[in-house]
Order: C-alpha cells, then sequence, then structure tokens
C-alpha cells in the first residue's frame, strides 16, 4: 500500500549515507521514525531489528506474517518479534510492499545458486558480521543473525509457493519509514549483490534519517 509520509527531511535529526556494501548499526529509540530511502532505485537494504534492551528478542518474519496475514510488507505493517511483541510500524512507504522470505545473502548462498567462484564475493552475512565484530558495545554476535526484512526487493511467490528473485519494484527517492514501538538497535547491510537482479546488478547507496 502506497502512503507518503508528512516528515519533511530539513526536521530530521539524523541522517546518514550508506554506501552499497557498507553497513548501518544505530538504536532508534521508542517513538522516534526511522526512513530508508532509495536513493538510486533498484536497491535492497537487508535489515535486521533487536530490542535495545534485550537482543534475545528480535525481529521475527513467522510471527509478523501470521499475524497480518499477508507474507509481504508495507505501510500498516507492524513488525512483530519471537516474543510476539509489536517492535516497529510502517507508518509510510512509497515503494509499495518489501521482502521478508528471501533471506539475506552468504557466501554458502552465492555458492549454491550461482557458482563455486561466486562463494567469495561480498554478502549482506558479511556486512552483519562486520559490524558485530567491529561494535562490540551492542551485544551482538553470530547467533543474532536470524530473520531480516529485505526493503525494496521484489521476490514473488508462485503459484506453487517457490520464490523468484525479480527485478525491484523501487525507483530512485522510494523510501519506507518506521515507528519504533519499543527501543530498537537497527542493523542494515546495503546489499552489494551482485549476481541477482535486487540490486539491477549495480549496488548503489541508501540514506537513513531518523526524526524525534
Amino acid at each position: 500500500m502506497i502512503r507518503e509520509s508528512q516528515l519533511k527531511p530539513a526536521d530530521a535529526h539524523f541522517r546518514d549515507t550508506v554506501p552499497a556494501g557498507d553497513y548501518f548499526l544505530k538504536v532508534l529509540k521508542e517513538g522516534e521514525t526511522l526512513r530508508i530511502l532509495d536513493l538510486e532505485g533498484n536497491q535492497a537494504a537487508d535489515t535486521l531489528f533487536f530490542n535495545a534492551k534485550d537482543t534475545a528478542e528480535r525481529y521475527s518474519a513467522m510471527d509478523t506474517i501470521r499475524e497480518q496475514g499477508n507474507v509481504f510488507l508495507t505501510a500498516g505493517t507492524v513488525l512483530r518479534s519471537n516474543r510476539n511483541r509489536p517492535m516497529l510500524e510502517i507508518t509510510a512507504d512509497t515503494c509499495g510492499r518489501h521482502d521478508t522470505l528471501g533471506g539475506a545473502c552468504a557466501t554458502e548462498s552465492n555458492t549454491v545458486r550461482y557458482a563455486l567462484e561466486k562463494r567469495c564475493m561480498h554478502a549482506c552475512r558479511d556486512s552483519w558480521m562486520r559490524a558485530v565484530n567491529e561494535n562490540e558495545e551492542y551485544g551482538l554476535s553470530k547467533r543474532d543473525i536470524t530473520h531480516n526484512i529485505n526493503f525494496f526487493m521484489n521476490v514473488p511467490v508462485t503459484a506453487e509457493g517457490g520464490l523468484t528473485f525479480a527485478d525491484g519494484i523501487s525507483a530512485p527517492g522510494k523510501y519506507v519509514e518506521m515507528k519504533a514501538l519499543m527501543d530498537i538497535t537497527v542493523l542494515i547491510s546495503n546489499c552489494p549483490q551482485l549476481n541477482n537482479p535486487c540490486n539491477g546488478y549495480n549496488p548503489t547507496p541508501i540514506e537513513v534519517l531518523i526524526w524525534h
């Protein structure tokens, strides 16, 4: 569902550009609003959410899908935790839908999906592991890399129940916006994938904005 935001970028108290292949890690306070902006279009932002006060509680694709009765995420979706508690609500979305089934690219999946020589290509799980290792104060570890959301990524579900990776449905300037319903640790990998069309075979930067 398309829903425009009423927030103005000039009023954001935080604004940062995340290059393709890099990560973003920050605590979002309860009541704050986060916007992820697709600057050049057709980019994918693989995102993990944690309860900032207890990282054992994290975003759950299963609980979110079950409670909303839809495999795609968009404006009005409440993102739920593995304890089935509301974590964030998508309050605005100019893309239309986002994937939470396709998972994140990894060296292992690059090998299985593409070719053995693709194994060492950079992947989202590598970015998350770098973020975890470089920021020990957040209390995250390898075991915390679980369900993620692929914002802006187009992963249609086939009639047989399978998944396919398709050209993105985003465009330059499209964004998704979420309001935190508890203190949230946000970990984004701005996807560097070159082997499927999720980034248009050309990974590009995203922008992150936060409002009080």
